[in-house]
Parts: structure tokens; C-alpha cells; sequence
């Protein structure tokens, strides 16, 4: 692995850190990204599902939305729990 590749991963995972599990509404300091458990539960999805929307954290959470029937069980509980079917 590249050490330009090894970076491009890092940064994305990062943004996936910070991005997934900004599945209910923002708060008035932002928006909410999640536990590290809802995100360690949808990281997996957003690679598979929507890496294409890495790092728009609204268009990862319409895109995992609009997949919740192909989401890992763990993740759909997380999408569920705040209120998607």
C-alpha cells in the first residue's frame, strides 16, 4: 500500500468516524454524529453503501436511509432507533 493510499484511507475513515451516526437531528451545536457504537455499527454500510457521499454527512445519512433493507442488522437498529423504516 502506497503511503498516498495508506492517507486517502486514513482520511476517510476519519470522515466516516465523524460523519456516521448523524442520523437524528442536529442540535443546536451542531449536528449529532452518533456514539462510537452507532458508528462502529454503520461504518461497514457507508463503505459498501455510499462511499461515493463520503464526506456530505447529510447525503450519507439520506443514502443509508434509502438502503436501510441492505443495512447490516447492527446499523438498521441504529436507523431504526431514530426513527427511519
Amino acid at each position: 500500500m502506497t503511503t498516498r493510499t495508506r492517507k486517502t484511507r486514513l482520511l476517510a475513515m476519519g470522515v466516516v468516524l465523524a460523519a456516521v451516526g448523524g442520523v437524528t437531528a442536529a442540535s443546536a451545536q451542531g449536528e449529532y454524529r452518533g456514539t462510537p457504537s452507532q458508528q462502529r455499527a454503520c461504518r461497514p454500510d457507508v463503505f459498501r453503501l455510499c462511499a461515493g457521499e463520503i464526506p456530505n454527512v447529510r447525503a450519507i445519512t439520506a443514502c443509508l436511509a434509502a438502503r436501510i433493507s441492505r443495512l447490516s442488522p447492527d446499523c438498521r437498529t441504529v436507523f431504526e432507533a431514530a426513527g427511519y423504516k
